[in-house]
């Protein structure tokens, strides 16, 4: 029999130790990686699910992955039903549990000695290549199909055996099979990892009190959820905010929202945001979802001045009201590689100018607002071999009602690193001439805003770029009297000639061209004393 509760030692001590699993998860995985971009930057998520497949423990890892895993776990089982023992399913597919192509997700369910079902645990990264129209899979695309190899929930692995076809048809779609190998290997590292610590968390504490210790985290972290938006003013707050384009001609797209707070339920309701338009910018529903959790989460952990368990709860006390085939719900075949990196973004951007009406003197101001997404492939002339690099720029952080913001680091939807010089230069036929900190770029106020990024990459081969990218008509506003930061810009440098290029461009670069990003500043906070 299950026990009924957990007493309070207890449970924070199972806190402890699933979320220990989830972040040991993520060190395997990065250890075992070999690309840069999860090596190095970090880019890849973990996470422990309960039977039920309730979020149990989320690790510290990418805000953007995280929101919309559960949503992955859930697509898997309903393809596949049930996952037996030695079972793993892959899946990339955004309108079936994904987010965007180039974020692989690997699911895995985890018994005991007896066969009984303890849990889930799933990893996902972001692959720099999944074929498509462009080295690095982030291409200026007006379908899904162009973006890349599309992979709905299969099993990769059944009892153990691997599907030897589906993993030479995988590898044959993309134009770095030996790292992109090296990298579902490492994701494989991970599961393995989570399924081991889990049984010595049920060899120890026992299968009855661990399921048990699952469910009142969950149930737990949604009495704190419910009890931090009580503490919200009732009320209807509506704010907006745009997308400056979708690459394709399509400007300011507008994202709106209301929210609504009654007591302790919270509505957020996205009526009257665009249609989905040609441009990739599209967002699915599952990164919607992540940002709303994550902007949620943040607000009610400000408030209630405690951290939610790792997991967050099942957000029952929040409804998302999404139009269908909308900017924020798109349906197939929208093109979506930049709904992942670039809208998610404005999504958390409209969601805390929403919360800044009902919040005025917590919440900070807006952040650079924009991942600066550019991948570059081609020949690498040192070794004849393909190559395919993908990175995002840190820029400024908005300043908050006792706080400056922070320069060059990444902010919100991203959780991620920028690539080190000496790594970069090493795997890539770069050669990175200047970065930066652009100083001044961060708005003015009582609070200043953080400073963006300057980084100068230099081609030694001729190359294909693909660059997607937001806030460049328009900094970051700043909060409660606060200057907005300065937009970003995007910048080619050419036997000495600057020319600006668009937000959202692909194009065949030269030996010797400068690819320069300049990331946009923070919003400052408070008016500036006179």
């Amino acid at each position: 029999m299950i026990q009924p509760t957990t007493d309070p030692v207890s449970l924070e001590i199972f806190r402890h130790l699933f979320t220990a699993l989830a972040e040991e998860m993520g060190a395997a995985l990065r250890r075992a990686s070999f690309s840069p971009n999860v090596k190095e930057r970090r880019d890849y998520s973990c996470a422990l699910f309960s039977p039920e497949v309730k979020a149990v423990a989320l690790g510290d890892h990418m805000p953007v992955h995280l929101g919309a895993m559960p949503m992955s776990v859930e697509a898997a089982l309903t393809e596949c039903r049930v996952l037996e023992p030695g079972d793993v399913v892959c899946l990339n597919d955004p309108f079936k549990g994904g987010t965007h192509l180039p974020d692989i997700t690997l699911i895995q369910g985890v018994h005991d000695e007896g066969g009984s079902l303890l849990g889930y645990v799933a990893s996902r990264a972001h692959h720099s290549d999944v074929g498509g129209m462009t080295p690095g899979s982030m291409p200026l695309a007006r379908e899904i199909f162009q973006e890349g190899l599309r992979i709905p929930p299969v099993r990769l692995y059944r009892g153990g055996v691997r599907n030897h076809d589906l993993w030479e048809l995988m590898l044959a779609n993309v134009r770095t099979p030996i790292e992109r190998a090296g990298d579902l290997e490492a994701q494989l590292a991970a599961l393995h990892t989570g399924s081991v610590r889990l049984a010595d968390i049920v060899a120890r504490r026992g299968s009855d009190a661990t399921l048990q210790a699952m469910d009142d985290l969950v149930r737990y972290a949604d009495r704190l959820m419910a009890a931090g938006v009580a503490l919200i003013p009732d009320g209807r707050y509506e704010a907006e905010d745009v997308m400056e384009s979708d690459g394709f001609g399509t400007v300011d797209v507008p994202i709106r929202l209301a929210l609504i707070v009654d007591g302790d339920r919270l509505t957020l309701d996205f009526t009257g945001t665009s249609p989905q338009v040609t441009g990739g910018i599209n967002a699915v529903a599952a990164i919607t979802s992540s940002a709303c959790r994550y902007v949620v989460r943040c607000v009610v952990e400000d408030l209630l001045e405690e951290s939610l368990p790792a997991g967050g709860g099942s957000m029952e006390h929040i409804a998302l009201v999404l139009p269908e085939g909308s900017l924020v719900n798109a349906k197939l075949p929208a093109s979506v590689a930049a709904g992942n990196v670039e809208t998610s973004q404005r999504i958390t951007d409209v969601l805390f100018r929403a919360f800044g009406h009902a919040l005025p003197d917590r919440i900070p101001a807006l952040s650079q607002g924009t991942m600066n997404n550019m991948t570059v492939g081609g020949i690498d002339p040192r070794t004849g071999d393909p190559f395919a690099y993908y990175e995002t720029v840190g820029g400024g952080m908005g300043a908050g009602p006792d706080r400056h913001g922070l320069s060059g680091v990444h902010v919100h939807m991203t959780n991620s690193l920028n690539t080190p010089i000496e790594a970069l230069e090493h795997a890539y036929p770069f050669r990175v001439t200047r970065y930066s900190i652009r100083r001044g770029s961060g708005g003015q106020g009582a609070q200043r805003g953080g400073d963006g990024l300057r980084r100068d990459v230099q081609l030694l081969g001729a190359g294909q770029i693909a660059l997607l990218a937001e806030r460049r008509a328009a900094g970051p506003s700043g909060a409660q009297g606060g200057e907005p930061g300065a937009p970003g810009e995007n910048v080619l440098i050419r036997e000495g000639v600057e020319t600006s290029l668009p937000a959202k461009t692909t194009f065949d670069a030269q030996a010797g061209d400068v690819l320069s990003i300049r990331s946009p500043g923070g919003g400052g906070w408070g008016r500036r004393n006179p």
